[in-house]
């Protein structure tokens, strides 16, 4: 990069740095330099003074040596020595005193250069680290602004996150109080629906008692005027105008507001002939019919009013002695717009209701070994992976996509799981929630039986739970999630799918996993698979990802076989009629078969 030294330093301050670099060294080695000149220096003196000592000592003819030039090198002659040394032998000692320092002059100088030599080779080592440490304090500048920068995000960031726990605090201050307003709201709703059905029940039961009350008054007038007429005897000519005026007679006889007949009249219309007198008999008896039919429709209307309890209709319901596994198609049809995920029969096996990722719910009628259309349902708010059959209810709680409902065996109450990780129940008569079961995982399908929900879930687990007590009573683990549960007709045995591609048969009476049912190709194909029982619990079935049908027999637990068919994608879900005749799959390619 332009401007800018190594490892990112700017120009001015890497110049800088070079001289001062360089002007450290230059002082460095000045300093070696004024040490090593002094030495080197008192080394000349010392060789000038060799030299002159030997000039002096040049031997001159006939010269002796005084004694005040004695040095101190004549160790050897002591003071009482008579003997001088030669001017030869001074010399000699004088040449070797010169060589030794010429010898110690060179080693100092080899020193010298050995030491320069060093000292260059620390200068290099000292100015590499000094560019080491500089480039070291440049990142450490670096590192202590990127420091300080995000010093300043985390304040930042804090301040952030202060201001979000506030709002968060007051939010959930709010919601507090929301929460309080809506129980408050709630018991309000609950106080004001039960003085309306209080209301509603005294007005039917005043309704009522006016109207039988009006009722006793008609039925005695009624009865008043059939005695009068019973007295009378109505005369009927063969003329129409005779035949109306006796109609008419007739008609203001049972008139409330009419008079009594006197008794001349009476006794004089008695003796008319035989004739009439059967033809006034019947039109009374005719008259006492109507009265009685209109009675018969008064009592009936009384039945539906308000407050007053309906009447009991009963259809006759197939019972299965044994079933039979299904071996052949009748019929298949493209049911929805999407993939179909969900099947139920009606109580009486002719009414057949699929659900699907279209939001749509379909009914049809099982007519000789035909699917009929009989209506959509509309107004579901998301993929339907559930169908059950009772009045129709809509039921708002979850937060989140609801996977399964049901109804109880009381029809008034139902249970839903939902992908909220929570198990709700319902009183269907307030159509409000009565109780919410908060689980780990989220619920793929439930099953209920008198006291009992059972619960199967995402964590590969199935949970017990009582209606009577607040808390999970039991949790049996499977090796797979849990795609469906069916309860058979005489709760006894629950039969799960799981994706671990097996069927589990529970023994409900010890809580223990009976049978595992395996197939060499079957595998599950969602996570909202649907396996059935027979109506007489003899065989399982459950549809493969290949678009097979897997049937098993539960009292052998092998397998019965399998079907292949219609289906080319995977079976979502199936079922089994109540009369145990047929049977339905449904599939992701929007089909459904009809099998016999």
């Amino acid at each position: 990069m332009a401007g800018s030294g190594p490892l990112g330093v700017p120009a001015a301050r890497w110049k800088r740095h070079i001289v001062r670099q360089l002007r450290q060294r230059d002082r460095a080695q000045k300093a070696l330099f004024l040490e090593l000149m002094p030495a080197y220096n008192r080394l000349l003196e010392k060789a000038e003074l060799l030299t002159w000592i030997s000039e002096k000592l040049q031997p001159e003819p006939n010269d002796v040596t005084p004694t005040a030039l004695q040095g101190p090198w004549e160790e050897d002659s002591g003071p009482d020595s008579d003997e001088v040394p030669s001017p030869t032998t001074l010399r000699v000692k004088w040449q070797e005193e010169e060589e030794g320092l010429r010898r110690v002059c060179g080693e100092m100088a080899y020193q010298v250069v050995e030491k320069s030599a060093a000292l260059g080779a620390l200068e290099s080592t000292l100015e590499e680290r000094q560019s080491r440490l500089a480039a070291l304090e440049a990142h450490v500048v670096e590192l202590q602004e990127a420091r300080s920068r995000h010093a300043r995000q985390v304040d930042a960031q804090r301040e952030l996150n202060a201001a979000q726990r506030a709002a968060y605090e007051a939010l959930c201050a709010h919601a507090r109080l929301q929460e309080a307003a809506l129980r408050r709201l709630e018991e309000e709703a609950r106080d004001l629906l039960e003085r309306l059905v209080q209301r509603k029940a005294r007005a039917a039961a005043e309704r009522n008692l006016r109207l039988e009350r009006h009722e006793k008054a008609k039925q005695a007038r009624v009865s008043l005027e059939l005695k009068k007429a019973a007295k009378r005897t109505v005369s009927i000519s063969e003329s129409p105008n005779t035949v109306s005026q006796g109609m008419r007679e007739e008609a203001e006889s049972l008139a409330p507001t009419a008079e009594p007949l006197s008794l001349k009249s009476e006794a004089g219309d008695k003796w008319k002939r035989p004739f009439r007198s059967a033809s006034a008999t019947s039109l009374t008896l005719s008259r006492c019919v109507d009265v009685v039919k209109e009675l018969l429709d008064f009592k009936k209307r009384r039945g539906h009013s308000v407050g007053g309890a309906p009447e009991q209709r009963y259809q006759s319901i197939p019972v299965c002695v044994a079933a039979r596994p299904p071996t052949q198609v009748q019929d298949v049809l493209d049911a929805h717009l999407s993939e179909v995920n969900a099947v139920c029969f009606g109580p009486s096996s002719s009414l057949l209701a699929t659900g699907g990722a279209d939001r749509l719910i379909q009914l049809w009628n099982v007519v000789g070994g035909r699917l009929e259309a009989d209506q959509t349902l509309e107004g579901a708010g998301g993929s339907i992976t559930s169908v059950d059959f009772d009045p129709s209810e809509t039921l708002s709680g979850h937060t989140d996509k609801v996977t399964a409902a049901k109804f109880k065996l009381t029809r008034h109450q139902a249970v839903t799981g939902s992908r909220d990780r929570t198990v709700k129940e319902w009183d269907l008569g307030r159509a409000y929630c009565s109780r919410t079961i908060n689980v780990l995982s989220y619920c793929n399908d439930v099953v209920c039986g008198d006291h009992v929900i059972i619960s199967g879930h995402y964590d590969q687990k199935i949970r017990f739970w009582d209606s009577r007590v607040p808390c999970c009573t039991q949790v049996i683990p499977v090796q797979g999630r849990v795609t469906s549960l069916n309860l058979s007709y005489d709760q006894l045995h629950l039969l799960s799918c799981s994706r671990d591609d097996t069927l589990k048969v529970i023994d409900l009476r010890v809580s223990n996993i009976r049978q595992v049912f395996r197939a060499d190709g079957f595998r599950c194909g969602s996570d909202w698979t649907k396996a059935v029982f027979s109506p007489d619990r003899s065989y399982a079935l459950a549809g493969s990802w290949d678009g097979a049908l897997y049937i098993w027999d539960v009292d052998t637990g092998k397998l019965e076989g399998s079907l292949r068919g219609p289906h080319c994608t995977a079976i979502n879900a199936v079922a089994w009629c109540a009369s145990g005749s047929h049977v339905v799959s449904v599939d992701q390619a929007r089909k459904v078969v009809l099998w016999r």
